[in-house]
């Protein structure tokens, strides 16, 4: 009788392939070992999702933001969304498929945003999450992997930062009126009714100036925003709008700078308004600017007021506080260069100012500015 079964290994044969079996075994675990290492010491959560949208792994941060255990989680054989997001804040049942997390597994797409979760005790919490699609080789979807912070302390402070800005807006609205008030009694009877509303009129510019840094939280203002303010008045006495041009790219300004332009185009729109284009029907203005590059590597704003088609114009017989605003005022404080020429075809007033590499610091200024 033939023996049809194969022939045994011999023993030295099958050793030879037990190292490599153990070498690959213990590679694999070691792997592993640091793999869970990473995943359990990161501070961010991490949730990985099958096709179904069941959590079938949460790391240990994962566990603290939920409150629920992997073991759970796993049992309780349903999708993470209904155990972790099943109940927007105001109480109503948040349905699977209006949530943007879970999205990233049949769009095949990643999502980011904020959502607010349930934790297991009942408390809602909100969260900053990234959710992307997880590919097999042949680029099929399987699931999806989800990173998770909780943002309860940003949000915190970003209420005690609007907070801040609201007292500090609110302080400085008083402290305008304040000295309105105080400049009303003292002009009285003292001063002609122009000195008064010339005062005033300054006195609006400053506060339109603030109004633009509040709707940005003070952390810095829109340049075209500064400028279109500053002009506002003025312009919107005109019935032809179109006799002031105003074109330049989107720049950001800080506070300080923001101000104390508004404050020199104010003088500026005054000046033309009362002496210069504008007291002409034919007269116009144009507000240009651009940003070049500044000898030490930051940016440069160079802005240009042209009149045109004013009255002749001769230089002023002595300098006004409009004047010493734009050529002291801005080149002591921000390092910058004015020069303002009165051209026979009107004035033309250039401003240099170097500007500071955001971010503004805004947040610094607004606290230092409530301390005062």
């Amino acid at each position: 009788m033939t023996n049809t079964q194969p022939p045994l290994q011999s023993t030295s044969a099958a050793s030879k392939r037990l190292p490599s079996i153990r070498r690959d075994g213990a590679q694999l675990f070691e792997t592993e070992r640091r793999l869970n290492a990473v995943l359990n010491n990161a501070s961010v959560a991490i949730f990985l999702m099958d096709d179904r949208q069941h959590c079938i792994y949460m790391n240990r941060a994962a566990e603290e933001l939920t409150g629920w255990k992997l073991a759970e989680v796993l049992a309780r054989d349903c999708p993470l969304h209904d155990i972790v997001h099943h109940t927007y804040p105001d109480g109503r049942p948040f349905p699977l498929h209006e949530c943007a997390i879970d999205r990233a597994f049949p769009e095949n797409n990643q999502e980011r945003g904020e959502e607010v979760f349930v934790h297991r005790d009942g408390h809602f919490y909100p969260v900053g999450f990234t959710a992307s699609p997880i590919h097999d080789d042949n680029a099929n979807i399987i699931g999806t992997i989800i990173e998770v912070r909780d943002i309860s302390e940003e949000k915190a402070a970003a209420e005690r930062q609007r907070l801040l800005i609201n007292e500090l807006n609110h302080r400085v609205k008083n402290t305008l009126v304040s000295v309105q008030s105080i400049a009303a009694h003292t002009f009285r009877e003292r001063t002609d009714q122009l000195i008064r509303e010339t005062f005033n009129a300054r006195i609006a510019a400053l506060s339109n100036a603030h109004n633009v840094l509040v709707e940005d939280n003070w952390e810095g203002a829109d340049l075209r925003g500064v400028i279109e303010g500053a002009l506002a008045p003025h312009r919107s006495a005109e019935a032809d709008v179109e006799r002031v041009q105003i074109s330049g790219p989107d720049l950001r300004l800080q506070p300080k700078l923001a101000v104390t332009l508004a404050m020199a185009l104010h003088e500026l729109m005054t000046n033309a308004a009362k002496y210069g284009a504008l007291s002409v029907h034919e007269g116009e203005v144009a507000v240009t600017w651009e940003l070049s590059e500044f000898i030490d590597g930051r940016g440069q704003l160079h802005l240009t007021w042209e009149e045109r088609k004013g009255p002749p114009v001769t230089p002023p017989t002595h300098k006004g506080f409009g004047s010493r605003l734009i050529e002291r005022q801005l080149p002591m404080e921000f390092k910058g260069s004015a020069e303002t020429r009165y051209l026979p075809t009107g004035v033309l007033c250039e401003l240099r100012v170097p500007l500071t590499s955001p971010p503004w610091e805004g947040q610094a200024f607004v606290q230092e500015a409530v301390a005062l």
